[in-house]
């Protein structure tokens, strides 16, 4: 980056860039709760005052990151489901079942391919949205808000006989059962020591994809089921 200090709106726009690609590149390398301030400072090349004067808090950064990955999944998701394993979705092959079920599988799968989204998403509710003014809240609830309804729209374009209402509460679901599944799915050293102990304990050990796709497949059942 050319220049020291940001003057013009692009150049802070830039700088903001900067600081979550490399918060990004952090949670590559490490969960939330170990990505800290002064090491984002550090990386970034900046001072923490520096940092705190594009973002408000560690929370805030991370906040923002959440909605930048939410969004690059539904694009992906968007062209999956235009082509490749998607596509008999659109077209409308299948009985609503057997669609419902891919839907799910796709689903999960394209949420488990982007584990630093798994990651945000687990700790949002109980780290994210602490340590955050009203408005930057505000902001983040807005956007949270456009990103369920692009995403209910994604699944409506798979599956219209869901209809609008549930199709937001799919992704409401999808959105609960990733917060609540993931750090289950990242077992520490000593619960792998134990898994490789004991056959026994090692069957309790959960696969995040199977699970968030079992359940997204009986709640795409039973919501259907609702209809008649």
């Amino acid at each position: 980056m050319a220049f020291q200090r940001a003057r013009s709106d692009e150049q802070r726009g830039e700088r903001r860039r900067q600081i979550l690609d490399t918060a990004a590149a952090m949670l590559t390398e490490m969960p939330v709760a170990k990505l800290s301030l002064n090491e984002l400072s550090r990386r970034v090349g900046l001072a923490k005052s520096n940092v705190l004067r594009y973002f408000e808090s560690r929370e805030a950064v991370l906040l923002e990151l959440l909605d930048v990955e939410a969004r690059a999944w539904l694009d992906h998701l968007d062209e999956v489901l235009v082509t490749g394993e998607g596509e008999a979705l659109v077209t409308g092959e299948g009985t609503v079942r057997e669609r419902g079920d891919r839907l799910a599988a796709v689903l999960a799968a394209s949420l488990a391919a982007r584990p630093v989204l798994c990651d945000l998403t687990s700790a949002h509710a109980g780290v994210l949205e602490h340590n955050v003014s009203a408005e930057v809240a505000l902001e983040h609830k807005r956007a949270t808000a456009r990103i369920y309804a692009t995403q209910a729209d994604l699944i409506l374009r798979a599956l219209p006989e869901l209809g609008t209402a549930d199709a937001y509460r799919l992704a409401a679901t999808a959105t609960l059962i990733t917060a609540a599944a993931w750090p289950y799915a990242q077992p520490p050293p000593a619960l792998l020591a134990a898994y490789a102990a004991d056959p026994d304990v090692a069957a309790m050990r959960m696969d995040f994809t199977d699970l968030l796709r079992d359940t997204l497949q009986v709640t795409i059942s039973g919501l259907l089921a609702r209809h008649d």
